[in-house]
């Protein structure tokens, strides 16, 4: 289930799919056609992940402000919510 938020604009351009420890996981609806991803954000850190869903695996593309332990602690929320994201993506993917 994506979650919104009221303003309909932020609603179109940043639908969150998840928050765990904090980290926020979502997507933006203004990068074309690029492959599954998901951004997360926590507080003034911030990533982005390439999800392979093919050979079940991700890379990082980038990441701002975060530790090794930051880093470790993303990618475990990644593969734990793995078929979700990349459901959430074509749910997303169909809507825009």
């Amino acid at each position: 289930m994506i979650l919104v938020a009221e303003d309909e604009k932020v609603k179109i351009q940043m639908p969150t799919i998840l928050v765990l420890f904090g980290w926020r996981l979502f997507f933006y609806a203004n990068e074309g056609n690029e492959p599954i991803h998901v951004h997360c954000r926590k507080g003034g850190m911030e990533c982005k992940y390439w999800i392979d869903d093919e050979n079940f695996d991700i890379q990082e593309a980038y990441s701002y402000g975060m530790s090794t332990r930051d880093k470790k602690q993303i990618r475990k929320i990644i593969f734990e919510h793995f078929d979700y994201i990349v459901d959430q993506w074509n749910v997303f993917q169909e809507r825009r």
